[in-house]
Order: C-alpha cells, then structure tokens, then sequence
C-alpha cells in the first residue's frame, strides 16, 4: 500500500458504509475459498485500513468481450454511421476506432463528456470522423451525421455521386441520399442490402469491384469468400433494374473476380 494517501475525515456511519462496499466488491470478484483480511493500523491522530484476499485476484477483464461484442455487432450489421462514445464500461471506445480502421471506412461520430483538446486529437487521429462532446443537441448530432455521410460519398471517384449524391447511368438512378433506386424515373424498390450493393458499384462505376472486397465492405471481415449470398442478391436486383436480366445493361459479371457497374451506358 503506497505510504502517501488522501486522508479525509469520515463519520463513523461512513466508514461503516465504505467497508461494507469494499467487502462486497472483493467477495464478488473473489473465487469462493478466498480468505478476505481487514487491516487496522492505529496511527496518531488517524486509523489506516486496508483490504486484501489470497485469491487469484479479479478475473480476467471484461474489456476483450465488449470489444468482441461491439466489433461482432458492427461487421453483422454494417451500419452507414457508427456512434461511439469512448466511456464505454471496462474499456476504452478509442480501441474500437483502432480495429474499426482496419478493414471499413464506415464514419465513425465519436460522442464524449471528454472535453481536452488532446482526447478529441487522439480519436480523431485514430480515425474517428468527427467529436462531439456532451451535453449536445439532438439537431446538432443530426447534422453531424448528416456531414458524416457526405465525407464518405467524396471518396467516390465520381464527382456527380461525391458533390450532389446521385449516379446516373442510362435510364438507372442511385440516390445516396435518399436510399433510392430509379429506373425510368420508377422507384424499383430494392431491399437495404440489395441497395447497399448497388450503392458501393456506383461509388466505384467503370471498375471492377472484387467479391472479396464486396463481402468485406458490406458485411465485414468475418464474411469469408461464400460469394452464394452476393450472387443470390444480384439475381434479384437485375430483375428490378435491367431490361433483360440475362443481358445486363447496367452490372456486369467479371467471371471469377466480381462485378463492375457501368460507366457508360452504351458499354456491353
């Protein structure tokens, strides 16, 4: 026990309390045979207690299974924006920027009663897109998201999709804003997966987009290579947006590597 501690004085009732607090936290994290020793050293003017077991100590922290727990739910669910707040319970929020940045590009708004200029610095080093510390405003956190997901259309190599959010090719429309598909001016109603496949082709039109990079952009590093669940949702979205399924217009198989969208729509 370190020889310089805060001394504060305490009613006899709260000195009552803070032992019963410390007993049940050391019984609820020692294993069931553990001896739990109360040391009492009178000194002049003061008395110094500590606490101490023979067990093997806490277990092992929680902080590896939240990570896992947050990171499982972000790859299953591959959410358009990631609101993070970094006083997560038993960890820090800045470990899941780090293993976020690894594999998807997916905005993260970091939200934190952290106020000093070195936290915000470091998360947005880390890669977060944006901070906003606590207490905040509902129409502030809109819009902040709302900033987000424009940053990640600029990454698009196509300057209709980056500045105004709209690819067009041919009679077909993708509206990144308003989650639409248009062919013909007719919304052909495409679920959110179909929608997010169709999205990350535009962002990329002209270039070959390869399944493993599809799998891993749409629902995360766990997806592995079974390209079954992206041939099964291109069948259905070239019944909604091509003429002709069987002679596609608008996405083009690249046998063995992926699937390109078209840049021109006089290409074949």
């Amino acid at each position: 026990m370190p020889d310089q501690i805060l001394i504060v004085p305490m009613e006899a009732v709260l000195i009552e309390q803070v032992l019963i607090n410390l007993f049940d936290n050391v019984s609820a994290h020692a294993t069931g045979a553990t001896g739990i020793w109360l040391h009492i050293r009178e000194e002049p003017g003061r008395v110094r207690l500590s606490v101490e077991d023979d067990g093997c100590g806490m277990p092992e922290p929680r902080q590896s299974r939240i990570l896992g727990a947050a990171l499982s739910m972000i790859s299953s669910h591959c959410p358009d924006c990631i609101l993070l707040d970094l006083g997560l319970p038993d960890m820090d929020g800045r470990e899941i920027i780090e293993n976020v940045r690894r594999w998807t590009k997916t905005p993260i708004v970091v939200i934190s009663a952290r106020s000093m200029e070195e936290d915000k610095a470091d998360a947005l080093d880390m890669g977060a897109d944006d901070y906003i510390t606590k207490p905040f405003g509902v129409v502030e956190l809109l819009a902040r998201i709302r900033a987000a997901l424009r940053h990640t259309r600029t990454t698009s190599e196509r300057s209709d999709v980056a500045l105004r959010g709209v690819y067009r090719v041919g009679e077909l429309e993708i509206n990144y804003q308003k989650y639409r598909v248009c062919v013909g001016g007719q919304d052909v109603h495409l679920t959110p997966n179909e929608f997010r496949i169709v999205a990350l082709l535009g962002k990329h039109a002209g270039r070959v987009m390869t399944y493993k990079a599809m799998l891993q952009e749409l629902w995360g590093p766990t997806a592995g290579m079974d390209i079954k669940i992206l041939r099964v949702h291109m069948a259905s979205i070239r019944r909604k947006i091509e003429p002709n399924p069987n002679e596609p217009h608008y996405i083009f198989t690249e046998v063995g590597i992926g699937y390109r969208m078209a840049e021109d729509f006089a290409e074949n």
